[in-house]
């Protein structure tokens, strides 16, 4: 017995090998006795277990699979519930032991009886529970199943489906109320124009330009000013908020051991790091407590291209605006499976003491620069700008800072290692307008998220006054 457990279980059945070995013993027998009815015997009990398992891996049984997730994305540390239906198609093989293959960090994977005892119509139905702590795109399943010939001396597992992919969302942090938004509205909507002139004549009335409808003629204000006038209608507007998301590689490792995760067949493992992991957390939480104001929302990179653009997960890559309850899963699902980006060289110091600057000077050219500010300035003074930024160089900053100019608030948050190294980042931010702050990956969201309120009065007082300034002078 120990010799058959040792030997291979995915060829031969403890029958198949043991025909194997009395037909070797056969063989054995019939050279020594010179027995030819001991040679076909020894010749048939060889053959036999050959002849089934090619067989069963030529005519495989075939089954249609159904899965199904309930909900069809989960955000992290929240339970999906996966709904299996196993139908035959093919010849039966009478009972089989299948298993759902899982990813390594969702655990063991369950294993069930086909057919089901309630099987109904042919069809075995299955039920079981998923919980991510991490986002990302899993492949769960397929399902396998271990077959054997009518026999029972050959066995073969083989896949019955391909699986599915089961996406993982980042989870919404709540953030409490504060002036971020600027001065809106509960509602995050407010009129483009206001006047403090109560008079008809004065404040709803202007000169009739090519292409107004005559039903807008107001007659009055037409003969008091000697010449066209129309009603003055005040427009309402959707406010927009910008959020600049920095995803390379060399913004957020600052070190050996700060990066972790690598491609994997499954695409279950990102590259990412601990501060880029905040920084897509916050971008959802803000995303959603925007969204809850009615405000559209714009997802840009560093280098003004659509946030997403990279991200294997999302709907739409190309798509940089987003707005209402699609517009948020559209978002969540996109976040799912972005990852860090661009040359994959840390800057680190050598042995030598030389620091290494790989892929930064590329990053200093193509980031920050007029494709971002084109961009934003398409929509100025719409809504707030706000950047999830890594440790940037002092350059990026100062090519950053003219940004503000172009925002109704512009909040800006450095995810780092060392925060306290971050003083003159901060200042050239704050010099633009800006109001930044750095933080830690282990710095609570919501309590970054209240620290522009909480902030220097004053500091943030002289912030605005100087994006005002940078009005003035264009």
């Amino acid at each position: 017995m120990a010799l058959l457990d040792s030997l291979p279980r995915h060829l031969f059945s403890s029958r198949g090998w043991g025909l194997l070995a009395a037909g070797v013993v056969s063989l054995l027998c019939a050279q020594v006795l010179g027995r030819r009815d001991l040679l076909a015997l020894g010749v048939l009990l060889l053959v036999l277990p050959l002849v089934s398992l090619a067989g069963i891996r030529v005519v495989k049984p075939r089954f249609r699979v159904y899965r199904e997730f309930s909900p069809s994305t989960v955000e992290t540390d929240s339970v999906t519930t996966v709904r299996l239906a196993v139908a035959r198609t093919g010849l039966g093989t009478g009972r089989v032991i299948m298993e759902e293959r899982l990813p390594p960090r969702f655990g063991d994977s369950p294993a069930f009886r086909f057919p089901a005892r309630s099987a109904s119509g042919g069809t075995s139905r299955y039920e079981y529970h998923l919980r991510s702590g991490k986002r990302g795109q899993f492949t769960i399943g397929p399902v396998t199943a271990e077959f054997t010939d009518p026999f029972g001396l050959s066995l073969h597992r083989h896949s019955i489906d391909d699986g599915d992919t089961l996406t993982v969302t980042p989870a919404a942090v709540e953030l409490p109320s504060t002036g971020l938004a600027g001065a809106r509205g509960n509602d995050g909507i407010t009129a483009t124009r206001t006047r403090a002139n109560p008079s008809d004549d004065d404040v709803m009335t202007r000169e009739y330009r090519h292409g107004d409808p005559m039903r807008r003629v107001h007659w009055p204000a037409t003969a008091r000013h000697g010449a066209l006038m129309v009603r003055q209608e005040e427009s309402v507007t959707t406010p927009e908020a910008t959020v600049i998301l920095d995803h390379r590689f060399v913004a957020h490792s600052s070190g050996y051991g700060s990066v972790f995760g690598s491609p994997a067949d499954d695409g279950s493992d990102l590259v990412t790091s601990d501060t880029f992991e905040w920084a897509v957390t916050a971008a959802m939480s803000v995303g959603a407590h925007l969204a809850e104001l009615n405000y559209s929302l714009r997802f840009l990179d560093a280098a003004g291209e659509p946030a997403f653009q990279r991200s294997s997960s999302a709907p739409e890559p190309d798509n940089d605006l987003y707005s209402g309850a699609a517009g948020i899963q559209s978002i969540a699902e996109s976040l799912a499976a972005i990852q860090l980006t661009g040359p994959h060289h840390a800057r680190r110091e050598h042995d030598t003491g030389r620091r290494e600057h790989a892929g930064s000077a590329d990053s200093a050219q193509s980031v920050f620069d007029d494709r971002l500010m084109d961009k934003l300035a398409a929509h100025r003074m719409r809504g707030p700008v706000l950047a999830l930024l890594g440790k940037i160089s002092l350059a990026e900053a100062r090519a950053l800072a003219p940004a503000a100019g172009y925002a109704a608030n512009a909040f800006a948050v450095l995810i780092t290692d060392k925060p306290a190294e971050c003083h003159d980042l901060l200042e050239a931010l704050r010099f633009g307008g800006w109001r930044a702050v750095a933080v830690e990956a282990s710095t609570s969201l919501p309590a970054a998220w209240t620290y522009f309120d909480e902030g220097d009065a004053a500091m943030w007082t002289a912030a605005a006054d100087v994006r005002r300034g940078a009005e003035v002078g264009r």
